[in-house]
């Protein structure tokens, strides 16, 4: 997909870059944002806090979530692996009591 401006409102301060991203894509990222921020965008400022500050504090929350879901994801991937290994063993001694039997 080609590059092109996508441009949005935040805190009453309009922000434009140029990306690649899906319109969908962004437009869930830019919700998840707001969602985050927790205040409505059409009221323009609300808080005596910078606008940069509310913005960085958003992403913060966002990156933990994100680094506690990566955790989650990790632990159930471990542990994947460890049944699956488990799996396997089981299914090599099916098989050998299967021949045994069938001889």
């Amino acid at each position: 997909m080609e590059e092109r401006r996508i441009s949005f409102t935040l805190y009453g301060q309009e922000f434009s870059f140029y990306s690649d991203v899906p319109d969908d894509e962004v437009q869930e990222a830019v919700s998840v944002l707001r969602k985050e921020l927790g205040a409505p965008e059409e009221c323009g400022p609300t808080t005596t806090v910078p606008s940069s500050t509310m913005l960085v504090l958003a992403c913060l929350r966002i990156a933990a979530r994100y680094v506690s879901m990566q955790r989650e994801f990790d632990g159930f991937y471990a542990e994947r692996k460890r049944y699956k290994g488990k799996n396997d063993i089981i299914s090599g001694i099916i098989e050998r009591v299967s021949a045994t039997l069938k001889t």
